[in-house]
């Protein structure tokens, strides 16, 4: 095959690009496609575990935590769920820079093993009835597992698509890493609804809610055999081979100082994004019930239902950004939650399920600009032989102060102002954030990641 040309985006960092002479590295559709499968499960395992706790945490409450006062309970079980986004920059800080040592696979398999273990865990620890306060500091330890592995899958999964996918596909094919998210997240909290149908408040609270926990071990070891399957991704083996031996290490200063620019601009771009996310899949139901005195059933369905719409559309947004480029879908996200936050928060407030359907349909709509593109204009950011590492840190910091906090923020805004349009202004100042972000942001559609060869289609 003859060697292909390709002009290389203009980056924040000062990155060789590919020359003429790099010969471009042709894909195997079918490995794509069990990377992507691989990738997009680690992901929705862990936003399994996320939709599994917000609906059970009464009931886990109770379990861990008998004061008899149940708004302590709940801020009790939330504490243990918040320490999680503690040890994230931790987890990113340890695996990212592991992953550009060794590889990607290899820490994919471990972040796997291990939020699969901290899940799993917590479906056999005994009532606080039984061990008293040995309960609640193995729930807490249990999650610091679950946040620290967390702090190397969303990073790496990215990182591992995006070198998988060939240039002209990679939205498209990175748009499933959320798109399993968003089924992650349906199957938990769609099983904890079925459960509190089906069975008793006392055999919930005796036996049942230990379930989902308990299904985290089998969807664990599927996915650690799925990402065992594969081989290390063609940009990394390509970086080892021009090291002619192991992988030189890449200094953590390197990772940080050495990629400032790229840094900044990503934590804006995350910072958008899970400022929305947060807002919409994880505040908002909290919003319709203790703000707006909804009725908590019909809330909780009522996300649900525009998850399951998100996930219509994010694999057709997906492929959009490869067409028309990552920065104009980002941007327009941008543009709507500015314009449009405050619209929708009002039609929410008129209480109707249509309006309030229609209202939280709109943000979940903006909310896919950035699930269908951020998975792949995030690793672009970044050379190869860093990428892991500074993507780790950069999401991870921005998650865990910014997008993680979204909930605790906004009440407290609220509880100080009085005011209910809280939640609008906040989702507006990061809608202004990320868009100078993007502002600044090159376009990587159908061009090659930095430092790595040209990336077709068999």
């Amino acid at each position: 095959m003859s060697a292909a040309t390709v002009t290389a985006p203009r980056s924040v960092s000062l990155i060789k690009s590919p020359t003429a002479a790099t010969p471009p590295t042709v894909t195997d559709p079918a490995l794509v496609k069990r990377a992507v499968k691989a990738a997009a499960l680690g992901n929705a395992m862990e936003w399994f575990d996320f939709g599994v706790y917000s609906y059970i945490a009464v009931t886990l409450g109770k379990v861990f935590f008998p004061s008899g006062n149940p708004t302590a309970q709940l801020l009790s079980t939330f504490g243990a769920f918040a320490a999680a986004f503690l040890v994230r920059p931790l987890g990113g800080m340890v695996f990212g820079p592991l992953g550009d040592r060794i590889g990607r696979q290899k820490v994919l398999a471990v972040t796997m093993i291990m939020m699969a273990a901290g899940t799993f865990a917590i479906g056999l620890i005994p009532s606080y009835s039984v061990i008293g306060v040995g309960a609640p500091l193995l729930l807490l330890a249990a999650r610091l597992v679950q946040g620290f592995s967390t702090g190397g899958e969303y990073a790496g999964a990215s990182t591992f698509i995006a070198e998988y996918a060939p240039d002209k596909r990679r939205g498209f094919l990175g748009s499933w890493l959320e798109f399993g998210t968003l089924a992650g997240y349906i199957g938990g909290a769609g099983l904890v609804t079925l459960m509190t149908a089906l069975l008793s408040s006392d055999e919930l609270l005796s036996w049942g809610w230990r379930i989902p926990f308990l299904i985290a071990g089998p969807m664990g070891i599927i996915g650690l055999y799925l990402r065992m399957r594969l081989e290390e991704t063609p940009a990394f083996a390509a970086e080892v081979e021009k090291a002619e031996a192991d992988r030189p290490k890449v200094p953590l200063r390197e990772m940080v100082a050495g990629q400032w620019k790229a840094l900044l601009l990503c934590m804006g771009l995350v910072l958008v994004f899970n400022v929305t996310d947060y807002m919409l899949l994880s505040y908002m139901p909290s919003y319709l019930t203790s703000e707006l005195h909804y009725d908590e059933t019909h809330g909780l369905l009522v996300v649900l239902g525009v998850m399951a719409l998100m996930m219509i559309v994010q694999p057709f947004a997906g492929a959009l950004t490869d067409r028309v480029g990552r920065r104009p879908v980002i941007a327009a996200g941008c543009a709507g939650f500015l314009f449009l936050s405050i619209p929708a928060l009002l039609l929410i407030r008129q209480g109707s399920l249509a309006a309030v359907g229609l209202g939280m349909a709109a943000l979940g709509l903006l909310l896919v600009c950035f699930t269908a593109a951020m998975p792949s204009a995030l690793p672009a950011l970044f050379p190869t032989r860093c990428r892991y590492g500074s993507l780790s840190i950069g999401f991870n910091v921005s998650v865990s102060l910014f997008g993680g906090t979204t909930p605790l923020v906004v009440t407290a805004l609220i509880g100080a102002t009085g005011n209910m349009m809280m939640p609008a202004y906040y989702m507006m100042a990061a809608a202004v954030i990320g868009g100078f972000a993007v502002w600044r942001m090159s376009e990587s559609a159908g061009r090659p990641l930095p430092g790595s060869a040209p990336s077709l289609e068999s």
